[in-house]
This record gives structure tokens, sequence and C-alpha cells, in this order.
């Protein structure tokens, strides 16, 4: 006995009510179950359905599907931070390194021939006006997150930067002390840290999201069919 189409799609809605709200986790478990359940009707062909599914159900303990949501997360992160790394990194290598240098000598400097004793102030206005816009752009995907009916996870930390976001503004809580200059060395290298936390937020806000469709059918074949 093989699943119908119609179970298959109960098999979906059974993981939603438990809590798994990403497409691709979902089919996982999806395939997962309805494995399990065609496995039982081999040995009990007269089992139901509702009674296979809640047997394969308990297989996963009292947690239920959480161990397996939290293992994709793991996945996903870390392809996810390798994604940001391949795109950043970019900056510090032949041609753009060569811009790159260029903006952290000039910041420097001007840094240095401006500040007037509060570099903390400085460096937290900079930082919160270089996050700015990793804020609006989250805030716009969760108004067209609404809309969509499936959700992906590698998609939602491509556009909801929220964890990234927060390593980000930390600095700049950590950044609350009175600096004496000390020449232009502390100033380069105040500059390189700014340009750095800079940088990241260009790559995740601006150029892996207009890159994004591409990662995601890298990532899932069948996305581009949604």
């Amino acid at each position: 006995m093989t699943l119908t189409k119609d179970q298959i799609q109960e098999l979906y809605k059974f993981t939603r009510a438990h809590y798994v709200e990403y497409y691709d986790v979902q089919t996982e478990l999806v395939d997962h179950l309805a494995n399990g359940i065609e496995a039982q009707w081999k040995e009990y062909p007269n089992l139901s359905f509702e009674e296979a599914k809640q047997k394969e159900f308990k297989k996963f303990g009292v947690f239920g599907f959480m161990d397996v949501v939290t293992e994709r997360q793991k996945v996903m992160s870390k392809k996810y931070y390798g994604i940001i790394f391949k795109f950043f990194k970019a900056y510090f290598q032949l041609p753009k390194i060569i811009l790159t240098f260029c903006v952290i000598v000039l910041l420097a400097i001007l840094l240095q021939r401006f500040h007037l004793g509060h570099l903390h102030y400085w460096v937290s206005g900079i930082l919160l006006l270089g996050v700015s816009p990793m804020l609006f752009s989250m805030w716009m995907h969760s108004k067209k997150l609404k809309k969509k009916k499936r959700k992906w996870m590698l998609e939602d930390m491509l556009f909801n930067h929220v964890g990234v976001a927060q390593l980000l503004v930390l600095p700049i809580h950590l950044f609350n002390f009175e600096y004496t200059a000390t020449g232009i060395f502390g100033f380069l290298t105040i500059s390189l840290f700014i340009v750095v936390l800079l940088l990241l937020v260009y790559v995740i806000t601006f150029e892996i999201p207009t890159k994004a469709e591409k990662l995601l059918e890298e990532t899932y074949p069948e996305y581009k069919m949604t």
C-alpha cells in the first residue's frame, strides 16, 4: 500500500499543527512519516492511516519534531554563514581590497581630524546609521512573508537578519569608553572595525538578497516551482 495524495497533504497539515512552519522541514518530515507508515502497512495491512501516523510520530519522542527542526536549523545556519563569508571575503581580495583599504584610511583620517574626545558616540552613530537599512529590510521581508503560502528556512535566514543584526549592534554597546588618540594606528584599528561591520551589513542587506533566488534554487530544486 502507498499513501494517497490526500494522505500526503494530511501529513503536511500534521507537521504544521506540531509547529513546523518551514516547508522544507515539513517535506523532510512528511517523507520520513510516509516511509514509516508504508513500512508499517507491509507488516500490518489492516492498520488504519491514523493509527500508523500516530505510531510513527511517537518514534520522535516526547519533544516531537523539535529535534529535527533544531538539527535542520544548524545545517541551514552553517550554509547561511558560509554564503555570507563567501561574499564578504571578496572585499579583502583583489581588486575590491584596494577600495576597502582606501575607505579604511579615509575614515581613520576623518575620525582623527574631527572627533572631540567622545569617539564612542561617533562610532555608535556610524554603526547605527549603517545598521538601519538592515532593520528596514527585515521589516519589509516580514510584510512579504505574511503573503506567502510557503516558508523556507534558508529564505527566512537570507532576508530576516535578526541574529546577525543583534551581533552587529552588540559592539555598539561594548564601544562605550573614552578614547584617547594614540596616533593614526589607533584610528586605523577603529576604522577597520567600523568598515568590517558595515561591509557585513552591506553584504547581508543588499548583495545576498539580489542573488537569493539563485541561492535558494541551488538549495531547494523545487523552490522555482513555488
